[in-house]
């Protein structure tokens, strides 16, 4: 008898990991390299990439890039991981040699930023091997452009307007591999997935979130072994 449903195990220590949404198993997921990505959690924290189930690490932030962090969170993490290289502040050459260093250290692919350049994003296609992903934000990008300038998989993160973006896309270009951002319920997740994403970015609790519900858990614990007849003057 065929088995339909993998088994799944579990450990101790390791339940207490960070898992992605289940709903996102329903998309059709991205193969890179012979490896399929399905849930890609937005982080740079190494502590929650070690601790949850994504199939892949979107590590973008809010600074210019470095080396020195893209090295760190590659090294830690098990699971492949895609690096910001920067195209907003971080602009021109400086980009195409991030790229480069991300792909030496073993990224599986780059994100630019949206205010990349279709020059840029294209001297970055032509340094590298891994897959390019161009960051689309708004509904006025120029998809087309995007395309033939080099980029391999589009990044739609375009806040409540994503899964709309999305579907304009897919209408247009039903073959591009599209990542979108999923957002915060099973509601909006499905919504990108059913405008046509290949796979969804979910950003997951913070250490600071999850640290203040186990305190909530630890300081009822406590009060429940606590003695009843305490000392006034305690």
């Amino acid at each position: 008898m065929r088995v339909t449903t993998p088994p799944e195990i579990q450990g101790n220590l390791r339940r207490h990991m960070i898992h992605m949404p289940k709903v996102i198993e329903q998309v059709s997921g991205i193969r890179i390299f012979g490896r399929l990505i399905r849930s890609i959690a937005f982080s740079t924290d190494i502590a929650v990439i070690r601790n949850c189930n994504a199939n892949a690490v979107m590590a973008v932030y809010p600074f210019t890039p470095q080396p020195a962090i893209s090295h760190a969170i590659i090294s830690a993490s098990d699971v492949p991981v895609f690096c910001g290289v920067g195209g907003g502040t971080t602009t021109g050459k400086r980009v195409v040699n991030l790229a480069m260093n991300a792909e030496f250290e073993g990224a599986i692919g780059v994100v630019l930023n949206a205010p990349t350049s279709n020059e840029v994003l294209a001297r970055v296609r032509q340094r590298v091997d891994i897959p390019v992903v161009m960051t689309v934000a708004s509904e006025f990008t120029d998809i087309g452009c995007r395309l033939d300038s080099g980029a391999t998989i589009l990044n739609v993160s375009c806040a409540a307007r994503t899964p709309f973006v999305v579907d304009r896309i897919r209408r247009a270009f039903p073959q591009v591999p599209i990542i979108a951002t999923g957002g915060p319920t099973e509601e909006t997740i499905l919504s990108v997935i059913d405008a046509g994403a290949n796979a969804v970015t979910y950003t997951p609790p913070t250490n600071g979130e999850i640290f203040r519900d186990l305190m909530v858990k630890y300081r009822s614990d406590d009060a429940a072994l606590a003695p009843q007849n305490l000392p006034e003057d305690f």
